[in-house]
């Protein structure tokens, strides 16, 4: 799609289908602003990135779980949330008015998560989340979040408040999470993936490009949401940094599948060749979601909650409490881990 402005009735928003700038930080971001700038000037008002983009998803785990010297030069090159390179992304945001849901890898200390943020078009951060629970040999690298991580839907400056949140790869198969997340009434959910490929051999159909573009069309079905399907490219470059030419996943060119949905589940956007960067854009109706949640509205019309229902403890659990002088080892039920005592 070109650069000419769309309809006042609609909204421009775009899927990043990149290849990352592999393990560099200072080159991640640069790029990560290029891409900003890029969507500002063919009329995107948000722009959703694919997971870990910054400094890339770490490919090698699924070829060679340990390996001390890749692994350390990941650490070094992940994204801390309170820090110069997300401070210049955040400007970028804010020069260019665009809405940005960013994935990347989060540098706590050097402990590392799967994590996004959603900077609002005046530079903001206005959520930041880590994947809850990293899939697989992902588990190798990453750490779990914590309950502050489910509160993953926010307002934007998008027209009317839109809310837009975000989940990662396979934690669109987790029927709970995606309950508490469309209990948030999205209006925009960005799903975040790493390089897909097409299902050949015995591998699951479930981790392939056609299983996961069905997981981000069954999210939109489910929560009647437009969903930014955002996937990384995987080129030559990559391959041979991280050693995946023998690798189970992730061993060829290629990856990016990215698309838009509709909150039908319908595709309305133009795919790009796998191996090709760009922006996959539509101009989206917001009354489209208005007319699929008439018929189907998990968390209004079409539920039960007198039936089914769902708890869930969205603190954060820290890894000390201060117990105030005199109270002793009495901590109250719940506030271990969580809030502070009273």
């Amino acid at each position: 799609m070109g650069s000419a402005q769309p309809p006042s009735s609609t909204l421009r928003v775009a899927a990043a289908q990149y290849e990352p700038e592999w393990l560099d930080l200072a080159a991640s971001v640069k790029k990560t602003c290029s891409i900003i700038a890029e969507a500002a000037s063919k009329g995107v008002k948000l722009v959703g990135f694919s997971e870990a983009f910054i400094p890339g998803y770490p490919a090698w785990i699924w070829h060679r779980p340990v390996d001390p010297v890749l692994a350390t030069r990941y650490i070094q090159n992940s994204l801390s949330v309170d820090s110069a390179e997300m401070r210049t992304i955040q400007a970028c945001a804010k020069e260019h008015g665009v809405v940005v849901a960013l994935g990347f890898s989060e540098n706590d200390h050097n402990s590392v998560y799967i994590a996004q943020a959603i900077i609002d078009a005046d530079g903001k951060v206005l959520m930041h989340r880590r994947k809850l629970k990293p899939t697989h040999m992902e588990r190798t690298i990453f750490g779990d979040a914590s309950g502050n991580s489910l509160l993953n839907v926010v307002g934007t400056k998008l027209g009317n408040g839109k809310r837009v949140g975000a989940l990662n790869c396979w934690e669109h198969c987790q029927p709970l999470l995606k309950y508490h997340t469309a209990t948030q009434r999205e209006d925009i959910h960005v799903a975040g993936w790493p390089p897909l490929s097409p299902h050949q051999g015995p591998e699951l159909w479930s981790m392939s490009q056609e299983g996961c573009q069905t997981l981000s069309q069954t999210y939109a079905v489910e929560t009647q949401t437009f969903v930014l399907h955002a996937t990384t490219v995987l080129g030559p470059k990559g391959i041979d940094l991280m050693g995946t030419s023998q690798s189970m996943l992730m061993n060829s060119p290629g990856g990016g599948f990215s698309a838009v949905i509709g909150p039908d589940g319908r595709v309305l956007s133009q795919p790009l060749e796998p191996e090709a960067e760009g922006l996959v854009i539509a101009d989206i109706d917001p009354s489209m979601a208005i007319m699929a949640r008439s018929f189907l509205d998990i968390c209004g019309h079409y539920s039960r909650p007198d039936l089914l229902w769902l708890g869930c403890d969205t603190r954060e659990k820290r890894h000390k409490v201060d117990v105030p002088r005199g109270k002793g080892a009495q901590i109250e039920e719940g506030e271990a881990g969580g809030v502070e005592s009273k």
